[in-house]
């Protein structure tokens, strides 16, 4: 098994076939994880305002409250309660559980024609489209890093930043159960010097999280707005801890000068309002990823042109 893992012939294959299922985990992530932090956030809210409700000094209206919510509370109990792994993946037409042969990647899609086995609802292209990047993605780490400690990392980092890429671009959210995780990784990794020096990628984390931080509050400061969310912050410092701070200015000018040009092009031709908030993050992602592969060819380029 160690010689057919270590082939280089055969390992971005095993790779890519491992990408293919973990691409249709990542869709299970994309999905839940976002309904997961709502229930949360209305947990924390119903408890926020009993404690206020029960306060002697609160307003009138504030201890009329309680009632409604210890209903709420009830309500927010009965419903159903989403983890990464359970309940069991179900069509959301007809409610019929998703059988294991429906569930493998990219062949039980063209199998069943891109619908529901038993309500013949259309299954969304995205599905397929996740688990074809996982894995294509996937095969191409195996193929850079070869079987070592580096195809490990870079694997876990490509996943992260797919399923935060697609959450942003649903949600306009970037989770921190994915990006401050992905920031200790990186840092851990780099701990052997498996992609940067340990220096370079704390240097890389807290220079990721503080170049956009500062444009946020200049921006903020400028115009009374708020230009990104914190998301971006932690998601530049987990590609920082990941890469290193030299990879920093290459990341930033490719996210920016692709999302400037799709934003541009999406109010142009799409006539898209322009008060309408762009997610930055798949930008971020797709630039880490470049990096990823091509990082000292982009720098070289890079500095070359300046």
């Amino acid at each position: 098994m160690h010689a057919i893992l270590t082939d280089p012939a055969v390992f971005p294959w095993m790779c890519a076939l491992l990408g293919l299922l973990v691409g249709s985990f990542l869709n299970v992530v994309v999905h839940r994880l976002p309904l997961m932090m709502k229930r949360d956030w209305r947990y924390q809210a119903v408890e926020v305002l009993a404690d206020w409700s029960g306060d002697p000094v609160a307003p009138e209206p504030a201890r009329n409250l309680a009632p409604a919510l210890e209903q709420l509370g009830k309500t927010l109990e009965s419903t159903t309660r989403y983890t990464l792994m359970s309940p069991r993946s179900a069509c959301p037409g007809c409610g019929a559980a998703i059988g294991a042969l429906q569930n493998i990647p990219l062949i039980s899609y063209v199998l069943l024609r891109g619908r529901c086995a038993k309500c013949r609802r259309s299954i969304g292209v995205r599905y397929p489209l996740v688990e074809l990047a996982a894995g294509v993605l996937s095969g191409i780490v195996g193929w850079k890093f070869g079987f070592s400690a580096a195809a490990a990392g870079a694997l876990l980092f490509t996943w992260a930043l797919m399923a935060a890429a697609v959450i942003d671009l649903d949600t306009q959210l970037l989770p921190d159960d994915i990006t401050l995780p992905l920031i200790w990784a990186g840092l851990l990794f780099n701990l052997f010097d498996v992609f940067v020096p340990l220096e370079s990628a704390v240097i890389g984390a807290i220079a990721g999280y503080l170049a956009l931080w500062s444009v946020y509050w200049l921006f903020k400061l400028t115009t009374g707005k708020e230009g990104m969310g914190f998301g971006d912050f932690k998601l530049l410092a987990a590609i920082g801890a990941f890469l290193g701070w030299q990879m920093l200015p290459a990341v930033i000018l490719l996210s920016s000068v692709v999302g400037a040009v799709v934003g541009i092009g999406l109010i142009v031709f799409a006539g898209r309002e322009r008060q309408v908030p762009i997610p930055f993050g798949p930008y971020l992602a797709a630039a880490g990823l470049l990096a990823l592969f091509f990082g000292p060819h982009i720098n070289e380029t890079y500095l070359r042109i300046m």
